[in-house]
């Protein structure tokens, strides 16, 4: 079968070298840690994928390049993924490899209604702008011939996540804790949420997929849900009393910018959870027969896993 090299062994990058050794392929996993899947079909190499020689050369071969890494610090997103972005690229460039890049929403900004693909990118804030930014080079590279190239973006993730960077998965673990669960926003908004092995299946399918190059796509996911309902389902799935559900006042969020780098951040995207968040992937499962997973059982996965931590963290 082909070789897919993957880098970056978080949530997704890890749900997709699964999902590709599964199915036969030969999966290389680049992580300047060396860590990965340890399984067969699936080989873990120890390399920084911002140099762009060190990633072309575990790169040669492949039919696919998928760019599932994310920069460790979510405050240092402009120092690091410029570098990182710009090395995947070029090697996709230099090996022929297509490129397919795991991205989400916030390069679209606030929008008034359902998110759907032919949407303009006007992110209103820098983490935004800075997708942005990368896309827009990814597709100058595409137009010019030198690459093929496509993405996929999802809203946020939810299942058995480590590490859990997730707000949803957050608010979840601590219900099934059985702890008071503090929420930054209104907790009855309906929004979005992904689930991650559906991404990794959107990502095998456009990355061989000639009708996918040179377009984004929205990954396919369960119908809406508010953050008190997911709390609720996950919390019931996993055996955990009913808990109290607080939202933390704006003003005093916004006390904390000045002296908390991360919750500035987290601050600048908070309209997402403002008023309804609704992906439209419509297009894709149209397309490419792609599907979400049913509710009922990524609720039933999320609470196994947020139970087994939650068990661990006792012992």
């Amino acid at each position: 079968m082909s070789l897919h090299v993957i880098v970056g062994a978080g949530p997704v990058g890890t749900a997709l070298a699964h999902l590709l050794a599964d199915e036969g392929h030969d999966v290389r996993v680049v992580t300047r840690s060396g860590r990965g899947p340890d399984r067969p079909g699936v080989t873990r190499v120890q390399a920084d994928a911002a140099d762009p020689a060190s990633l072309t050369a575990q790169a040669r071969g492949a039919v696919a390049l998928y760019n599932c890494a994310n920069p460790r610090s979510y405050t240092s997103w402009e120092e690091h993924w410029p570098p990182l972005a710009a090395s995947i690229l070029q090697a996709a460039e230099t090996t022929g490899a297509v490129l397919a890049i795991t991205g989400n929403l916030y390069g679209y900004g606030p929008v008034p209604g359902p998110i759907t693909r032919d949407l303009p990118l006007a992110a209103t804030d820098h983490k935004g702008r800075l997708r942005a930014r990368m896309w827009a080079d990814a597709m100058a590279r595409q137009r010019a011939g030198s690459v093929r190239v496509t993405e996929v973006r999802a809203s946020d993730y939810v299942g058995a996540i480590e590490p859990m960077n997730s707000m949803a998965m957050l608010y979840a673990s601590q219900a099934v804790r059985g702890r008071p669960v503090l929420t930054f926003g209104p907790p009855d908004v309906r929004h979005t949420f992904t689930y991650v092995p559906d991404v990794a299946r959107t990502l095998a399918a456009v990355a061989v997929d000639e009708r996918a190059w040179g377009e984004a796509w929205h990954v396919p996911s369960p119908p809406t849900r508010t953050v008190r309902e997911v709390v609720a389902d996950v919390a019931s799935a996993a055996g955990a009393r009913r808990v109290r559900m607080l939202r933390v006042p704006r003003p005093l969020l916004r006390m904390t910018y000045p002296f908390v780098p991360l919750m500035r951040e987290i601050g600048e995207l908070l309209y997402q959870w403002d008023r309804p968040y609704v992906l439209d992937a419509a297009e894709t499962t149209d397309v490419f027969g792609v599907e979400a997973t049913p509710w009922e059982e990524v609720v039933t996965e999320t609470a196994a896993a947020l139970t087994g931590r939650a068990t661990a963290a006792a012992r």
